[in-house]
């Protein structure tokens, strides 16, 4: 596979990447989405409405209680009669069984008044019927008064005292029995051998019956028309109003119960965090293509947005306390410290918008947010000290409490209907964001990120690293510190980041640590490259930048600084040995390979700075004269030639913005080399006289 087809697969590969992770984030939140038609308001009878003011938005109807549902159940209940079917034939055959039985055995021990007894008895409570205890039991627990019994083609009421069980039947017999019976004589005829059910239940008619009774029952007891005022914030929640509420979260959860609801409820579920998630995609794909090309940026802001829509989702589901007691102005303040303002905006905009179908009231919520993200991100432009973001979380508490005061009366225009409640919610938020600090340190160790305020701790020039530097290499070190000083100034006008150019800067040279003697600018006056073939020596300037690399990754400093050590000479070469090597050597073919920097060109802004920085504070060393002419001739044609060579092609850098950059860098040097007055000298009077 050739290089230009394995360029087209990594790339491939990198889009891939990105749109998978785009799809996993929808897909997180789809799962903790929540659906269409739940109710998401708690609320008690005598209880104060702690949401703002709540209409009807369709006609429903006010539904009873399952309580005085279930009362007036019971009640009607009573009047529940059970189908039961006669089965004569059972009648018939114990009849005969007895018969049977007395003509063989037991007229040898009773007279025939004992089978006539039995007989008449048996016939009397098989007409009302017999079923078992336990069925009897049941229903009179139950309430029940009578039973249907089916005889034939018509139903005949029977109360249920008169239909007994087989132990109940039993007693009867013996407890009737006439004077002249002996009941021991009567018991040996075994009763119970002839006691057996013939009233079996009819299931179908039964509920059928009782379906009736029930469908008498009224569910409502009134109706409630769309746009109907139903509470406001603060009221007490009367027994009325509590049906209302009742009544509007039955219908809601109803309403969203059947499966094509649910089916078409999920649809506009996905197709709005698509949605949102595409502005996102667009915005940093179209506007921020250097963040979008890295991978680890875009899974950065994917985690803010889900993170936060997570434990948005959690707090909504678990209701565990108000929405308000989540900081959502964190979103706006980690990433406008690793972005720029719009980007944190944006990022700040899609995650409130999703959250928003999470809160009780998203206009109100929507407003609140969104003025609180403005308020982060104007508050904290540059993050450098821990009293800023102090300074930051007063600003947002005050804005919610004036937005969120502003936003009641003109609701509601009563004072009496602020909740003083959400103000302690507002607090807890604003306090919570001091764990900012904390956050950004972790989200610069876990992808390699650059905060202002680690800048302003790597610059402080008391770190062991860079005493270290000025020690061993001090003309380096005092370069570094005049490149510094002319990249920030060229940054701030050029509205670049200057705190990372100043840094950068700082550190683009330490790999000259190695071997500081092969640097002019820290000889004192023998130079070892007189003894070295021009090739040797390139290579040992050359690798001050891998050397450089490989000490920033020892003492661990952030990648973005470790990328001004890889591009501060991008691709070019050494032209001081190159040229002479081919003044020394004009027939000898030469290797550009071993004169040439390894790169990257400059892929920023601040980058293309730092290198046009660096080459004119050094070439300003080597001028004979400071004028104004020579400086200037001096800039504007060591940043041309870096501009022929294509040294900016890959930075964001207009022609303007050099433009801007040549006349800082100019202003800047005729101050450093400016030509001071000669101070008189006192002449003594002795002196004069004798002249």
């Amino acid at each position: 596979m050739d290089n230009n087809k394995k360029k087209w697969f990594d790339g491939f590969d990198d889009r891939l990447f990105r749109i998978g992770m785009f799809i996993v984030a929808i897909g997180l939140i789809l799962y903790v989405f929540p659906r269409e038609g739940k109710f998401r308001y708690d609320f008690a009878e005598g209880k104060p409405w702690h949401y703002g003011l709540l209409t009807a938005s369709y006609d429903f109807p006010i539904f009873k209680t399952d309580e005085q549902i279930k009362k007036e159940q019971d009640s009607i209940l009573k009047y529940f009669q059970p189908y039961f079917t006669f089965n004569d034939t059972i009648q018939n055959s114990q009849l005969n069984k007895l018969k049977t039985d007395y003509n063989t055995i037991m007229h040898m021990k009773a007279s025939a008044g004992y089978y006539n007894y039995l007989r008449n008895e048996l016939e009397t409570i098989y007409q009302n019927g017999i079923i078992t205890s336990k069925t009897k039991e049941t229903y009179l627990k139950d309430g029940v008064s009578s039973f249907m019994i089916i005889k034939g083609s018509r139903g005949v009421p029977v109360p249920i005292d008169k239909i007994l069980s087989v132990r109940e039947a039993y007693e009867k017999i013996i407890r009737n029995a006439p004077e002249e019976l002996n009941k021991n004589i009567l018991q040996s005829f075994d009763i119970t051998n002839y006691l057996t059910q013939n009233l079996e239940y009819d299931a179908k008619k039964s509920d059928q019956s009782k379906n009736d009774l029930l469908a008498r029952i009224s569910i409502a007891v009134g109706m409630v028309q769309a746009d109907e005022r139903i509470i406001d914030r603060g009221e007490i929640v009367t027994p009325k109003t509590y049906a209302i509420l009742y009544s509007l979260k039955k219908v809601s959860e109803q309403r969203s119960g059947s499966i094509d609801r649910q089916v078409w409820t999920f649809i506009g579920e996905i197709l709005l965090v698509i949605g949102l998630f595409l502005n996102m995609f667009l915005y940093l794909r179209l506007f921020r293509y250097a963040a979008f090309k890295k991978k680890k940026m875009v899974l950065f802001i994917l985690i803010m947005i889900v993170s936060m829509v997570l434990v948005t989702a959690s707090i909504s589901k678990l209701r565990l306390f108000s929405v308000y007691f989540v900081p959502f102005a964190i979103v706006p303040l980690v990433v406008r410290t690793f972005f720029d303002s719009r980007t944190a905006l944006f990022t700040h905009i899609i995650t409130i918008l999703i959250c928003s179908f999470m809160a009780p009231f998203p206009f109100e919520f929507l407003f609140l947010q969104l003025t609180v993200g403005m308020t982060a991100i104007y508050s904290l432009r540059d993050l450098t000290e821990r009293s800023q973001l102090v300074r930051s979380a007063g600003l947002i508490f005050l804005t919610y409490c004036i937005f969120y005061t502003a936003y009641t009366l003109h609701q509601d225009g009563d004072w009496s209907r602020l909740n003083w409640r959400i103000f302690l919610a507002f607090f807890i938020n604003s306090a919570t964001l001091l764990f900012t600090y904390l956050l950004i340190y972790i989200f610069e160790k876990t992808f390699g990120f650059v905060s202002n305020v680690t800048l302003v701790e790597l610059s402080n020039i008391n770190l062991p690293i860079l005493r270290e530097f000025s020690e061993v290499c001090p003309g380096t070190f005092q370069h570094s510190l005049q490149v510094s000083n002319l990249a920030a100034e060229a940054a701030l006008r050029i509205n670049a980041n200057a705190a990372l150019v100043r840094t950068g800067a700082l550190y683009h040279d330490i790999g000259k640590m190695e071997n500081p003697v092969f640097f002019t600018e820290n000889q004192t006056g023998v130079n070892p490259h007189d003894k070295l073939d021009y090739a040797v020596s390139a290579q040992i300037v050359i690798d001050h930048v891998n050397n450089g690399i490989r000490i920033a990754k020892k003492i661990g400093l952030p990648e973005p600084i470790i990328d001004f050590i890889k591009t501060h000479h991008g691709d070019s070469k050494a032209k001081y040995f190159y040229y002479s090597f081919i003044n020394k050597y004009p027939d000898k073919e030469i290797d550009d390979s071993k004169f040439s920097y390894p790169g990257p060109k400059p892929f920023s802004k601040e980058l293309a700075l730092m290198m046009m920085a660096d080459s004119v504070e050094a070439a300003s060393r080597s001028l004979k004269e400071y004028t104004e002419v020579s400086i200037s001739e001096l800039v504007e044609r060591i940043i041309d030639t870096q501009i022929a060579e294509g040294m900016f092609k890959d930075a964001a850098i207009t022609f303007q913005h050099v433009e801007i950059v040549k006349r800082c860098f100019i202003e800047k040097l005729k101050i450093i080399y400016h030509t001071r007055i000669s101070y008189p000298v006192l002449i003594k009077q002795d002196d004069e006289k004798k002249k």
